[in-house]
């Protein structure tokens, strides 16, 4: 709701400001009257640096650079994006005036009514589509896609793209100081997150995870912290909700992390337009041949160079690839540092007991793990395991990439290398105790509500899978109240994996249900079953915890 302002301010003799609708990290916007013409309209206000070390002549340019911009992105025109009516200066400030929409957000609306239906997120992408196509071509990029930025046109229900404060016009500095990274994490795309380049493309990935959003309600990217963003978009398996199946082919297509592989606007929007027109989506974008999105390629570079990269995979319905250990950091720190965090939230991944150069890897979806039974196995999962003889093997493969003993992946921050007796390392939280039991290693958080298993074996028939698949039918046997569990191809350690996901009611009423993530493979002669074990409700924590073991995971 707007709030009336202190004082009705008119600026450039004729935008009386009266009611303030918003503030954001690229200005305040206020319903305003246009004097002259005699209607409506809303006006952002937008602050300049204010860093007293500016001198007067640095101040002018910054001023002449934002208003060139704000004026280029103003001759854009398109029914589904903002229209720019004026952009002015008063005294020394400069001011964006733009058609006023009656109408809350895209968020607004999910917060308030829920997720849409895959007709209507068809409909919302199509109209920002189109318009990013008609920006694009004009050389801007908008760099802020999200729920916030889409207005609904009360009424019409017109799809509105707004907020192109950080807006970048090609072959011209942005909106804000150089060097500052804008943007929200969340809808960010992994190549902007490392600072290797930015494009249209980028803006494509965003429409990606808001079109998730829409549809599960909450963004596959959302975590606790920005070091857990930060994970989920450059490492972490990519995992859209099961609401986006509708529309699967467009949202993996968007959401692929090489940018030269990324579905473009007009593929993705034709593609749309057919779902809404037949109730089906095309597998594969108009004029596609398999050579161009079928043989693998490796991840798009970073900003320094990675040890023998892995192929990124797509598969269905998880898109996966890597990224070394060192990149990681080096991309927490960008981030921590372009978001204005400093220092204390690039923390999150500092390198705590060496420089690591691991290239980590998180088999499994963005939906919680929890402690399961070993597969293959009768044994619960809270049943702990004790040492076997650590492999023979001289060297340790960590996600796909050549990881030693003298160049092991470091534990993030809040997390402890354990060196484990039974051949493999691994981080786990700090405040969790090793507790063996028959064949399997336990960490245990205090009270045991959170359970991170490991087990190492001798190879069995069938692989991982075969494996998994065995465990997955006794799963009612050895997990009371088993229900939802499901199995599936991975990879991890550059190896074949499989991940087996699954509620259970847990061993108690009162332990309550939990949920178990579980990823078994084979290196090196022999079998490594990683799993961890969560309450229901505390699933995003399992799902952080899940991932640091597996991206730090090293035999010995």
């Amino acid at each position: 709701m707007g709030t009336e302002g202190e004082n009705a301010r008119v600026i450039a003799g004729r935008y009386r400001l009266e009611v303030r609708l918003g503030r954001g990290g690229m200005g305040v916007v206020w319903r305003a009257t246009d004097e002259l013409l005699g209607r409506q309209v809303a006006v952002k206000e937008i602050p300049l640096d204010l860093d007293e070390t500016l001198s007067a002549d640095q101040a002018r340019r910054q001023r002449d650079r934002t208003l060139r911009e704000a004026r280029a992105v103003a001759q854009l025109r398109h029914p589904h994006i903002i229209v720019v009516h004026d952009v002015v200066e008063h005294d020394e400030r400069p001011y964006i005036v733009m058609e006023l929409i009656d109408g809350g957000t895209l968020a607004d609306r999910v917060s308030a009514r829920g997720p849409v239906d895959a007709a209507e997120a068809a409909r919302i992408g199509v109209g920002l589509l189109s318009a990013l196509r008609t920006a694009h071509a004009a050389g801007v990029l908008h760099r802020d896609i999200k729920p916030a930025n889409v207005l609904l046109e009360a009424g019409t229900d017109r799809v509105v793209l707004t907020d192109f404060g950080i807006a970048q016009v090609a072959g011209a500095t942005t909106l804000t100081e150089t060097g500052s990274f804008v943007g929200s994490p969340e809808y960010t795309a992994p190549e902007r997150m490392s600072g290797a380049r930015t494009g249209p493309e980028s803006d494509l990935w965003s429409l990606g995870a808001l079109l998730c959003t829409v549809l599960s309600g909450e963004s596959p990217f959302r975590r606790d912290s920005l070091g857990g963003i930060l994970h989920a978009v450059v490492v972490d398996e990519i995992r859209p909700p099961a609401q986006a199946a509708p529309l699967l082919p467009v949202v993996l297509g968007l959401l692929e992390r090489d940018p030269d592989r990324r579905l473009d606007a007009e593929q993705a929007e034709r593609m749309l337009r057919t779902y809404r027109a037949t109730g089906r989506t095309p597998q594969h974008p108009p004029g596609y041949t398999p050579t161009q999105r079928d043989v693998p390629r490796a991840p798009a570079p970073v900003s320094v160079p990675t040890p023998s990269p892995t192929p990124a995979l797509a598969p269905s319905p998880t898109v996966e690839t890597r990224r070394s250990t060192r990149s990681v950091l080096v991309a927490a720190l960008l981030v921590a540092a372009m978001a204005g965090a400093g220092v204390s939230a690039a923390a999150l991944l500092m390198n705590r007991d060496g420089d690591g150069d691991g290239t980590p890897t998180s088999p499994g979806p963005h939906t919680p793990a929890s402690a399961s039974a070993s597969p293959g196995t009768s044994a619960p999962p809270g049943t702990p395991a004790s040492p076997t003889a650590p492999s023979t093997s001289s060297s340790a493969t960590v996600s796909g990439a050549g990881a030693t003993a003298s160049h092991r992946p470091s534990a993030p921050s809040g997390y402890r290398t354990a060196d484990d007796p039974a051949g493999f390392s691994l981080a786990v939280p700090e405040n969790f105790t090793r507790e063996p039991q028959g064949e399997r290693v336990f960490y245990m958080s205090p009270g045991e509500v959170f359970r991170l298993g490991i087990k190492v074996a001798d190879p069995a028939p069938g692989g991982p899978l075969g494996v998994m698949r065995r465990a997955a039918a006794k799963g009612a046997d050895t997990n009371p109240g088993y229900h939802d569990g499901r199995v599936a191809s991975t990879t991890q350690a550059g190896q074949p994996a499989a991940l087996w996901e699954f509620t259970w009611s847990g061993f108690s009423a009162a332990e309550g249900p939990r949920h178990t993530y579980d990823v078994c493979w084979e290196e090196g002669g022999r079998m490594y079953d990683v799993w961890v074990s969560a309450p229901v409700g505390k699933v995003r924590e399992a799902k952080e915890y899940f991932d640091v073991a597996t991206d730090t995971f090293m035999r010995h």
